[in-house]
C-alpha cells in the first residue's frame, strides 16, 4: 500500500498511484548505477518515461532521499553508461510531506538507439528486458541509425534503372559530363559500390568486386518497375461526393517512381479539385477549394518522407465535401514532435530528399509544413490538423463545410472600386467583408508596420467618404460597411 500524505502534489501523486509500468519506476535512494542505467536505457528506446528515486519498489513505500545533489549525480553516472551517453533534462526534487524524491524523465523519441554493456534494452510492462532482434532492426531504421533508403534491394542492378529517368535528373542538376553518371549517382548516395559482382542465375554476389549496386532510394527515384521491390511505394487517390466515406467515389492508384507519382498526383488534384469564387481584394475570383500549393506541399511532404521499410500500406489521398487528408506510413522520424514539426528539421530518407529538391519538388529548408499553415491563413480558412494515429502521419485541411456554404453571395463591389481606395484600405474592406466588422488591431496587424495613426487616419477617411460606419467608442470601437 503507497503511504500518501494529504498534502501531497496532485501530479506526483498520481503518478504513485499508477504503479509500475512501461513508462513510470520507482527505485529506493540507493539503487545501483547499472540497474538504473538499465531501465533510463529501456525507457529511452521504447517511449520514454518517469523514474522517482525515494520509492521502495516492494512496498510503494516513500522513503525520500537523504541527500538529493548525490541522487541526481547517481543519476549522471547512470546516463554516461549508455552508449551513446544520455541527454536527459536535469533531474527535479519533488516533495510528498517530509520526504524528497528525485524525479527523472526520460523523454519520448529520443535520436538514438542506446545500448548498455552492449546489449540494447527495452521495456516490457515493468520490466527492462533486451531487444529482439527485429524490433532492434526496427528501432535502428525508425531513428535513422540505419536508412532504409540506403539499403541495396535483393536482386536488383543497374539494369533495373531507367537510363531515361537517370538523363533527366542529371540535366536537372547541370551534368556536365566530366564524371560517368554512375559516379554522380554514387556521390548522390543513390549507388553504393559492389564488393561483390551478382551471378547472372542465382543473383548472389562472387568473391570479385567491381561497379556499383542500386540502393532503394534509386529504386524509388529511377527504376524501372519500383513497386517489384516495394509494393505499398504508391499512392491512393479518392474523391468522395460527400462528407463522409461511401461506396460511390473516383478512385486513382498512382504507381511508378517518386517524382512520376508527384506528377501524376498533381493531375489528380487539378481534375477533383473543385472551384469556389472567393474575394480577393476587392475582386470576385474563382479559386480551388484548398489552395492548391497547400495540397502539393502536403503530398511532396508524404512521398519525400513516409517510412519506406512500412510495407502493407501506401500513402492516402482523401477528397471530401468538407475535408481533404493526406495519410503518410510512419510515425514522425527522429526527434520530430507534433509540438515542433513546423520548427523541426530532420529528414528520414535524406537521399530521396535531396533528389527530390534537385528535380524542384522540395525545398531542403525541412518539412514545408509551415508554407501549408501560411497557405490555409491566406485563404481565410481553418489551420490545418496534424496527428499522429495508429502509427500513420495524418494532415487535415479543413474546406468549407457544405455546398450551400460555397453559394453564399458576395456583394457587389462597383460603388468601392470607384472610390480609388489605397492598397491598404482595400485591404481592410476585404477582411471587413469576410469578417462583418474589423477594429483597429484588426487593421493592425493585417499592416504591422505601418504606423497606427495612419491606419487610424485610413479607417477616419473611408467614413468620411461613405464606405464604413463607425461604432462604439475608445477601445470599443470598430467599423461595418455602410
Amino acid at each position: 500500500m503507497l503511504f500518501m500524505p494529504s498534502n501531497s502534489p496532485p501530479g506526483l501523486l498520481s503518478l504513485l498511484s499508477h504503479g509500475m509500468g512501461q513508462d513510470l519506476h520507482w527505485f529506493p535512494e540507493d539503487v545501483s548505477v547499472s540497474r538504473l542505467a538499465a531501465a533510463m536505457v529501456g525507457m529511452a528506446n521504447t517511449i520514454g518515461g518517469t523514474i522517482l528515486l525515494g520509492v521502495a519498489p516492494r512496498s510503494g513505500e516513500v522513503l525520500g532521499v537523504r541527500e538529493p545533489p548525490a541522487a541526481i549525480d547517481r543519476v549522471f553516472q547512470s546516463a554516461l553508461l549508455s552508449d551513446p551517453p544520455l541527454v536527459l533534462p536535469i533531474p527535479t526534487i519533488q516533495t510528498i510531506g517530509n520526504s524528497r524524491l528525485v524525479c527523472v524523465v526520460i523523454p519520448r523519441g529520443l535520436p538514438h538507439v542506446y545500448s548498455l554493456d552492449g546489449r540494447f534494452l527495452g521495456r516490457e510492462g515493468h520490466q527492462t528486458n533486451p531487444l529482439a532482434a527485429r524490433r532492434l532492426r526496427e528501432l535502428l531504421l525508425e531513428r535513422g541509425e540505419v536508412q532504409f533508403e540506403t539499403r541495396i534491394p535483393p536482386e536488383a542492378t543497374l539494369d533495373d534503372l531507367d537510363p531515361d529517368k537517370i538523363a533527366e535528373y542529371l540535366t536537372a542538376i547541370g551534368y556536365a559530363g566530366s564524371d560517368s553518371p554512375e559516379e554522380i549517382l554514387f556521390r548522390r548516395g543513390c549507388l553504393k559500390k559492389n564488393s561483390g559482382q551478382r551471378s547472372a542465375v542465382s543473383g548472389q554476389l562472387s568473391e570479385v568486386g567491381g561497379g556499383y549496386l542500386p540502393t532503394y532510394a534509386a529504386i524509388l527515384l529511377f527504376g524501372k518497375h519500383p513497386q517489384q521491390w516495394l509494393p505499398s511505394a504508391t499512392l491512393l487517390a479518392a474523391r468522395f461526393p460527400g462528407v463522409s466515406f461511401s461506396d460511390r467515389y473516383i478512385k486513382q492508384e498512382i504507381r511508378g517512381t517518386l517524382p512520376d507519382q508527384l506528377r501524376q498526383a498533381e493531375a489528380f488534384l487539378r481534375d477533383n479539385l473543385r472551384s469556389i469564387v472567393r474575394l480577393v481584394g476587392l475582386m470576385h475570383q474563382e479559386t480551388p477549394e484548398y489552395p492548391f500549393e497547400a495540397v502539393r506541399e502536403l503530398l511532396v511532404n508524404a512521398v519525400a518522407h513516409r517510412d519506406y521499410n512500412l510495407q502493407g500500406d501506401n500513402i492516402h489521398l482523401h477528397l471530401s465535401a468538407d475535408r481533404l487528408e493526406v495519410h503518410s506510413p510512419g510515425e514522425l522520424p527522429g526527434p520530430v514532435t507534433l509540438d515542433n514539426l513546423l520548427q523541426a528539421r530532420f529528414s528520414r530518407n535524406a537521399v530521396i530528399v535531396q533528389a527530390l529538391a534537385d528535380l524542384g519538388f522540395v525545398e531542403r529548408l525541412g518539412y514545408g509544413l509551415d508554407r501549408v499553415v501560411t497557405a490555409m491563413k491566406q485563404a481565410d480558412l481553418r489551420p490545418p490538423q496534424f496527428e499522429e494515429t495508429a502509427g500513420t502521419f495524418r494532415v487535415t485541411l479543413f474546406g468549407l463545410s457544405t455546398e450551400a456554404d460555397q453559394r453564399v453571395t458576395l456583394p457587389n463591389l462597383e460603388i468601392y472600386r470607384a472610390m480609388n481606395l489605397s492598397l491598404r484600405q482595400q485591404a481592410a474592406l476585404a477582411f471587413l467583408l469576410s469578417h462583418g466588422r474589423i477594429t483597429s488591431s484588426d487593421y493592425q496587424s493585417l499592416c504591422p508596420d505601418v504606423h497606427a495613426e495612419t491606419l487610424r487616419r485610413d479607417l477616419a477617411d473611408m467614413v468620411s467618404r461613405g464606405a464604413l460606419i463607425k461604432v462604439g467608442d475608445k477601445k470599443a470601437t470598430y467599423y461595418i460597411l455602410k
